[in-house]
This record gives structure tokens, sequence and C-alpha cells, in this order.
């Protein structure tokens, strides 16, 4: 009786219980050297003749078995082109590109409403300034303890910082819009 590796005969197992005993199994290689090409995306292959290796700056892989899974395509749906509407149809070109009068629309959007958005934070912002009072807001009668106060001074001028950070941010994105 003849001896095999252990991971020939697991290989063997396997392609006979699949029915596809000439066929190679994932894992094993058709028995020639596996090389390791460079460049983007980094290539192991089989397939190439021991020159072709050379001249392209591949290396030989000893050692471990390589497994190779494919992977498996998205389906795209026959209803999908069709299901597209007229409108989200009609915006693009061929190029991929959107519409002129589209983009100036959506431009328009997003500017009245980074528009509102700054005005209500504005707002906010006015209110939390009149509340802070300069630094000196009104005790609460929770607040008996000095300590507390000036917690709640600390946690408010935080706040006020915050809120103006975000104030910025909003008018940097409202100045990276193209004007109307």
């Amino acid at each position: 009786m003849t001896r095999w590796p252990r991971t020939t005969a697991v290989h063997a197992l396997v392609a006979a219980m699949l029915g596809t005993a000439g066929l190679p199994v994932a894992g094993q290689t058709s028995g020639g050297t596996v090389y390791r090409c460079p460049g983007p995306p980094v290539l192991y292959t089989d397939q190439i003749t021991a020159q072709e290796a050379k001249d392209k700056g591949c290396r030989t892989i000893e050692g471990a078995p390589i497994t190779i899974v494919q992977a498996v395509r998205p389906r795209v749906p026959a209803s999908a082109p069709a299901a597209a509407s007229g409108a989200a149809a009609g915006a693009r070109s061929g190029d991929g590109r959107i519409d002129p009068a589209e983009q100036r629309s959506r431009d328009s959007d997003a500017r009245r409403i980074l528009a509102e958005e700054l005005r209500r934070e504005e707002a906010r912002l006015a209110e939390m300034m009149r509340e802070f009072n300069n630094g000196e807001p009104e005790r609460r009668g929770d607040e008996r303890n000095f300590a507390r106060y000036q917690q709640r001074v600390a946690e408010m001028r935080a706040a006020i910082q915050r809120k103006e950070a975000d104030l910025a941010a909003i008018r940097r994105e409202l100045a990276k819009l193209p004007a109307p």
C-alpha cells in the first residue's frame, strides 16, 4: 500500500467525494511553480514561464499552499435599468456627469439648508451668550455650593466654544458651495 502525504490524501479524498478526481482542488496547484509578481495589485500565478517571471521581477513562492477563492459577481436584476426614473436618468449625460441645471439645483438646495441651519445655530448661540451673561450667569436654587456654580459656568463656556466651532464649520461649508 502506498502512503501519501496527509494533505495530498485529503485533497484526493475531497476530489473523490465531489466526483472531480481529475480536477485540481482549491489549495492545490496544477503542479507548476507559483510566482509572486510585484505591483498594484500583487499577482500570484502559476500561468507564466520562468523567463516571463524573471522579466517581470517575480519571485517563486515555496512552502505553504495557496488557496484561491474567486469572488462572486453581484447579479443585476433585469428590471434595474428600466426601473430608473426618467428624472434621474435624464439628469446624467452619457459620460456619467450630472446635468449642469440639476447640479445648480442641488447646490442651491444645499446652500438653503446650510443657511437655515446657520441662522438656527446663531440664534441658539445668542441665547447661550445671554444666559452666560459675560461669565456671571444667575445662580440657581440648587447651586448653594459655589463649586457647583463654577462647574456650570465652565460647562456653559465649553458649550459656547463648541457652538462657535460648529458655526465656523457651517460657514466653511457654505463657502465651498458656488455662488448662487
